[in-house]
């Protein structure tokens, strides 16, 4: 995963390297601050957020410093220092940054860390709270101009890579099932389950991927061409999370058909097959922006293949294969874009050929 991830690492590295030291030289050059240790600390922090958090993690970075400030600074005009009164203001601080934002996270380390430095330099160290702040908005904001212009990445590379580790999985391990259903191979079929329900890193870094590519579109000039690309994954993406959470119900029906040793009509794994090779196809066309019709006509085949199934088998175990296999291809097709009731209609029409 790190080797295909080589080069958004690469870039995040860099965007860092570059958010410090020009962050460093703003605040140290241009406004005269002799110690801006703050401004590239700042600028890290904003990089290195989650992939579509950025402009939130600054906002809260500017947000946590005047909490910090506000409680601190007041509270030590009226208690004074000492080794109480630090332990005092630092706790006020963070849980009024908790109760503002409700969890934790970058407003709130920025709360208690300027809290701490308040309560304990304050007294030696004047205008500490001012070059505080300024620092904060230095390294947040050259944070974000270098990642929406300088250096921005490019959505569509970061979208294609945090899929294909979700699509490969999905396509293996469903044409597992459909080889264990076609052999009767319980084992192999549990195999692929344990592996379909592994899949929730994958999927988060997938969401990540989706979230790093539309805050990207949204705020660097030079990937506005390309929101039309992100909005299909906008489209596609929460249908093929309901895929993978459907893939692992057809994994576990297929391990329950097995083990009670009922007979599995050839149709059902041959269906599989084909709902395999749908979600193969759907990421190959959204790749090439070409028409979904290669992957309509696996959905229909395997949706075909299903009803077929269906009615020869009449088994209670494969009879759920087949509902879920069936609600595979609706989400499929809602994937391309297909509106719920169309897709829901296609499928329905399909499995009764």
């Amino acid at each position: 995963m790190r080797l295909r991830l080589f080069s958004v690492i690469l870039l995040v590295a860099t965007q860092c390297g570059l958010a410090a030291a020009i962050s460093w030289g703003v605040a140290h050059h241009v406004l005269d601050r002799p110690s801006p240790i703050f401004a590239p600390s700042a600028a890290v922090g904003t990089i290195v957020a989650a992939l579509g958090q950025r402009a939130r993690r600054t906002a809260e970075l500017m947000v946590g410093v005047g909490v910090g400030l506000a409680v601190s600074d007041l509270l030590v005009r009226v208690i004074g220092f000492g080794l109480w009164q630090i332990g005092l203001v630092v706790a006020l601080a963070i849980t009024v940054a908790l109760l503002a934002s409700g969890h934790s996270g970058a407003l709130v380390a920025q709360a208690g860390g300027t809290a701490v430095l308040i309560a304990t330099f304050a007294q030696a160290e004047r205008g500490l709270q001012w070059a505080r702040i300024v620092d904060a908005a230095v390294g947040g904001i050259i944070a974000l101009v270098v990642v929406a212009i300088l250096l921005p990445i490019n959505p569509m590379r970061i979208l294609e890579r945090a899929a294909a580790p979700v699509v490969a999985t999905l396509c293996t391990q469903l044409r597992e099932v459909a080889y264990a259903l076609a052999e009767h191979d319980r084992g192999r079929a549990t195999r692929a389950l344990d592996q379909l329900s592994a899949m929730d890193p994958d999927l988060g870094r997938m969401h990540e991927a989706l979230g790093g590519a539309e805050e990207v579109t949204v705020i660097a000039p030079a990937r506005w061409q390309r929101r039309h690309d992100v909005e299909h994954y906008q489209v596609g993406i929460p249908h093929i999370d309901r895929v993978s959470l459907e893939a692992r119900e057809l994994a576990r029906w297929a391990v329950t058909t097995l083990e009670y040793d009922e007979p599995v009509p050839k149709e059902l794994p041959a269906a599989v097959e084909k709902i395999a090779e749908a979600v193969h196809l759907l990421r190959r066309e959204a790749r090439a922006g070409q028409p979904f019709d290669q992957t309509y006509a696996a959905v229909l085949d395997s949706a075909r293949l299903a009803g077929r199934a269906y009615r020869k088998g009449r088994k209670p175990f494969s009879d759920a294969m087949v509902i879920q296999l069936r609600t595979m291809a609706s989400d499929l097709l809602r994937a391309t874009g297909s509106e719920p009731e169309t897709a829901n209609r296609i499928v329905r029409e399909a499995s009764m050929v």
